[in-house]
């Protein structure tokens, strides 16, 4: 055959077929390609999987949406909770602190609603076992009542009784709910004996288990948002402290007492034009020495002028109200409850700060001189006016003098010290 081809040149020669390269000899077609469209297009793309119904859909949208918004206050509770626990604090401010850098380093504000659905996960535990407490509480209550009434009687020992075996069987209850996996579900009735005995034959369950509840606590980033919390409220103090200890000293009885406290108020008015975006930018940062970078921040307001005007005038009217809570000494118990205004002030107030710098990350020349000089206009009378209540706070709160280093805007998020 080859010598007929070398003696015919009339005759074409033979087309060269793309070699077809096979990873499973086993899975070979039925029938090969023959034409290049084929071999081109082989293997052929796996089906397309159907989609669900419209309706279907729509209730997974709501149900989403639905879960946001519970992980959301969840998240704004536990804030809430921890701003108002000493030292704990410094865990609230340092969310804040990231929430407001990952918008800073991405310009979105949405990046700033960290682990809203974690929170919901855990949320729906902490709600769930709150509810299923309610019987053994009122059984608790009636063991008081009865003890009251007729002390070591028979009715007394029956509600003890009955009290301790409802405290075994929801803890039980609680305990199957969560190694299912802790959605709300679960809780309604956790005991599935079918789902328990398919998962212990077949094995690792206990690996998996502490895996799983070792995830959800690394995932908490606890010590990372401890010591960002800590670096923050060491860098703004350390902008703080000169300005408000001066303008404490302006209250002494003395010659150049109210100089003094003028002076401060004049250096607490510069420090507060700058101290906003310093502290945010060592939270996208993550390095202490960027609240300290003053030729950095203004190379960023260059950028983006009337967005830091904004932010900043924002962050100190956001703050102002709040010094309405610090008038009267509020319960230990209560601390929590009045929280929840200071997070639901300060949280927006950092994620527009964080919004400023992604603006001007995303810019790489100033804007032109025009809105780089108008955009300082809110910013001298704004801090002015802030300092002027900060003063006259030291008459109204409970603590006084020391109540100007409480400065909820850039330190911990609830002041409450003296608790």
């Amino acid at each position: 055959m080859n010598h007929a081809a070398e003696t015919n040149p009339q005759r074409p020669a033979p087309r060269s077929v793309p070699v077809l390269e096979i990873a499973d000899p086993w899975s070979l077609p039925a029938a090969l390609p023959v034409t290049d469209e084929e071999l081109r297009n082989w293997p052929p793309a796996p089906p397309t999987p159907p989609r669900h119904p419209f309706l279907l859909r729509c209730l997974f949208a709501v149900g989403s949406a639905l879960e946001w918004l519970f992980g959301f206050v969840s998240l704004f509770i536990a804030l809430a909770v921890l701003a108002a626990l000493p030292m704990l604090q410094l865990l609230s401010l340092g969310y804040l602190l990231e929430a407001g850098g990952r918008v800073a380093r991405s310009g979105k504000l949405r990046d700033g609603f960290i682990g809203v659905r974690l929170a919901a996960r855990l949320g729906g535990v902490v709600a769930a076992s709150w509810l299923l407490l309610l019987p053994a509480r009122f059984v608790a209550d009636m063991a008081r009542a009865a003890e009251i009434i007729d002390p070591g009687g028979r009715a007394a020992g029956a509600w003890r009784i009955v009290l301790v075996v409802l405290i075994v069987f929801t803890f039980v209850h609680v305990a199957a709910a969560c190694a299912r996996g802790g959605r709300l579900r679960y809780f309604v009735w956790p005991f599935n004996l079918i789902w328990l005995i398919r998962r212990f034959l077949r094995g690792g369950y206990y690996a998996e288990a502490r895996d799983a509840v070792w995830d959800t606590v690394m995932a908490l980033r606890l010590p990372y948002y401890l010591w960002l919390g800590f670096r923050g409220f060491v860098g703004a103090f350390a902008w703080l402290a000169l300005p408000i200890t001066l303008l404490a000293l302006g209250r002494l009885h003395a010659p150049f007492a109210p100089l003094i406290g003028f002076v401060g108020a004049l250096l607490l008015a510069w420090v507060l034009m700058y101290l906003p975006f310093l502290q945010m930018r060592l939270a996208a940062t993550n390095r202490l020495r960027a609240v300290f970078d003053l030729r950095a921040a203004r190379a960023a307001y260059g950028r983006a002028p009337w967005a830091f005007a904004f932010a900043f005038f924002i962050t100190l009217l956001f703050a102002l109200p709040l010094y309405l809570l610090k008038i009267q000494m509020v319960p230990r118990d209560a601390a929590w409850m009045v929280s929840l205004f200071f997070i639901a002030f300060i949280y927006p107030a950092r994620l527009l700060t964080g919004w400023a710098l992604g603006r001007a990350g995303r810019r790489s020349t100033p804007r032109h001189w025009f809105f780089r000089w108008t955009g300082r206009l809110p910013f001298l009378p704004a801090a002015l006016f802030y300092v002027l209540i900060v003063f006259f706070t030291q008459y109204t709160s409970w603590n006084g003098a020391w109540s100007l280093y409480e400065q909820h805007a850039f330190l911990v998020p609830v002041p409450f010290f003296g608790m």
